[in-house]
């Protein structure tokens, strides 16, 4: 007699019942599911799965397509294992590095080819990918002892993911096949290569990029965008990576290991100094010019607290900084925007009284005395309480907030006037060869404990609110990106090993029935790589302070 379950299907809206051992794709046949575009997997009890899962017990599904972020994560694996088994058939002996995200793809280069890449070497990987996806080969995942994962991977040149198996501490590892092709890729993928429907590759600085569609579109591409800057201070981080000779995870698990992460603290913060001196050193030699420093940066990215140590720097060099924060400078709640949903934007430029901010700015460059507004938010008005404010010879002005690069927040001053910085955390080490750490993921983490312990919020709610903040930062922040005058990169090589005690039980507290507990999951399945390295030896002038408390700066 066959043994049914039941299915509830939040896409039909049914409970329906299916035989035991039924996948995911017959239930989505069956039930004759359509989504926006073509379905990729679906959230079973709230946790990704590929259509070839088989339910056993009672399941809630609901089937998601390149829309869903986890559709898009498994195209983008499913994309990535794609162009190594194309590196592989063209270059046995070459060994593909997917680096970092940058102009809406992925950075890639090809190590050991013994010769600089070519636009004909790019137009033949494009080629055999597409025909990889022509043949329709099934992506297969495989349950194998942890001893023959590590072989077989070794086997096959993946050293460094060998080495973080040789941790799993589990008895059987997933393995990912595709014909002859091993690889491992931390989550799901899609069933087959003909799920791929678009993508493209081109010659990048150096190496080339991997495109592929943006969330909202299946059938487009994001356009290139050459993005100088940001690309330079992924170079510079990755020389750091090289100096203190921890590129990725394995290798950083190795130094706690070996006791050694007390001296990596130490050479990670200093050159975090040095930079900032750097910078400090930039902005006096035109102290001549520049009355204004800008800052802008994404979410959790640490600017506080480099202002502060920016400030501290600059008074080494004679200069005194004052802090403007624009958030005294919201119009009233009255004049507030508000969003297609009918909310307040507190994050469109407009919820800016930019006309009295640039008043403000040219009367203090001019020498006055002016009035220094404090804006109420509970009152949604500003207020002034008798503070004022002047600039002497030696003072500076620093202003944070995240329209700092917008040209049309100091639409009034001399650019020339201006010195601009944009703070970010570009995560510098990878979990392998094949799979870097997104910078938003570091910054979600960073979020995750300061709100925990600072404002209130459990993890839930910031996951909740997170892809709100990342619509913000992509309409109001990275546009401006590029009109830096310099970047600093906020990102510690260490610091995931750090957070991860303090976020993991914040994590594990997310429950089950809720949408945001696939998110909870993949941070934790991703935190758990790394060995934890105790805080005591962090400074308390350390970004990370902002995060985890114990600063000496005051917020």
């Amino acid at each position: 007699m066959t043994k049914n379950i039941e299915i509830k299907c939040i896409n039909s809206n049914s409970d329906s019942l299916f035989p035991l051992g039924t996948t995911l794709a017959e239930i989505a046949l069956t039930l004759n599911i359509q989504t926006d575009g073509p379905i990729l997997g679906a959230y079973v009890n709230h946790r990704p799965k590929p259509l070839d899962y088989d339910l056993v017990k009672p399941r809630v599904v609901d089937f998601i397509d390149y829309s869903c972020r986890d559709g898009q994560r498994m195209y983008l694996r499913t994309l990535s294992f794609i162009l190594f088994a194309a590196i592989r058939n063209l270059w046995p002996d070459a060994r593909l590095k997917i680096d970092h995200a940058i102009s809406k793809g992925y950075y890639c280069e090809i190590e050991k080819l013994e010769r600089r890449l070519t636009e004909e070497d790019v137009r033949r990987i494009n080629e055999e990918m597409w025909a990889i996806i022509r043949k329709n080969i099934p992506v297969e995942r495989n349950m194998v002892l942890t001893e023959t994962a590590i072989s077989l991977l070794e086997a096959n040149g993946l050293y460094r993911k060998a080495e973080l198996y040789r941790h799993y501490g589990r008895l059987y590892a997933p393995i990912y096949l595709l014909g002859d092709h091993v690889n491992f890729f931390y989550g799901h993928m899609l069933s087959s290569t003909g799920c791929i429907t678009n993508f493209g590759v081109e010659k990048y600085y150096d190496g080339f990029l991997l495109r592929f569609p943006p969330l909202n579109n299946l059938n487009a591409l994001e356009p290139v965008i050459k993005q100088d800057k940001l690309f330079g201070i992924f170079r510079e981080h990755k020389k750091w990576a090289e100096i203190l000779r921890v590129e990725d995870i394995p290798r950083l698990n190795a130094v706690k290991q070996d006791n050694q992460y007390s001296n990596l603290i130490k050479i990670s913060e200093a050159l975090h100094e040095k930079k900032i001196v750097e910078i400090a050193s930039a902005i006096t030699e035109r102290k001549d010019q520049v009355n204004i420093v800008l800052i802008a940066g994404p979410s959790s990215s640490g600017k506080t607290t480099f202002s502060r140590r920016l400030g501290i720097q600059l008074a080494v060099n004679g200069l005194h900084a004052i802090e403007v924060s624009v958030d005294d400078f919201f119009v009233n709640r009255e004049f507030t925007p508000v969003d297609e949903a009918g909310n307040y934007d507190f994050e469109a430029l407009e919820a800016i009284d930019v006309p009295y901010l640039n008043d403000f700015l040219l009367r203090l460059i001019a020498g006055e005395e002016v009035a220094v507004p404090r804006f109420d938010f509970q009152l949604g008005q500003r207020r002034f309480n008798g503070k004022t404010m002047k600039m002497e010879k030696d003072n500076i002005l620093i202003i944070e907030g995240i329209h700092g690069l917008n040209p049309e927040l100091t639409s009034r001053i001399d650019r020339e006037k201006t010195y601009r910085i944009f703070v970010s955390a570009l995560t510098q080490i990878s979990i392998d060869e094949h799979t870097y750490i997104p910078t938003t993921d570091n910054r979600l983490i960073r979020r995750i404990i300061r709100d925990s312990k600072y404002r209130g919020y459990d993890a839930r709610t910031t996951i909740q609110r997170w892809p709100s903040v990342r619509r913000g930062e992509e309409k109001h922040i990275f546009p401006f990106q590029e009109n830096a005058d310099i970047m600093f990169n906020s990102a510690l090589i260490y610091e995931l090993a750090v957070l991860k005690r303090h976020v993991s039980h914040l994590l594990k507290q997310v429950k089950e029935n809720t949408p945001e507990y696939s998110e909870a999951v993949r941070l934790s399945i991703f935190i758990s790589y790394f060995d934890y390295i105790p805080e005591e030896e962090i400074p308390p002038t350390s970004v990370l302070r902002e995060f985890l408390g114990g600063s000496s700066f005051n917020y």
